[in-house]
């Protein structure tokens, strides 16, 4: 028990006094940067998806993939 104990206040120890936290503008501008980040990588996907016509049920454009699979079929 008495390990569980000493292990529990060194690491409380360790995140109160040795470890850099972030101030909240810092913790502001990265989430920032990651949620931009995030937006452009799902357009990526989105239009590559698009592109390429996968989930595409759409008549009207199939994407290269659908025109490639009926051309094949």
């Amino acid at each position: 028990m008495a390990k569980k104990e000493s292990y529990i206040k060194s690491s409380y120890d360790e995140l109160m006094n040795k470890v850099s936290w972030p101030t909240w503008s810092e913790l502001q501008s990265s989430s920032i940067v990651v949620a931009i980040a995030s937006a452009i990588i799902a357009l990526i996907i989105f239009l590559m998806d698009y592109i390429m016509g996968t989930n595409s049920s759409d008549a009207y454009w199939k994407g290269f993939l659908g025109y490639f699979y009926s051309f094949f079929s």
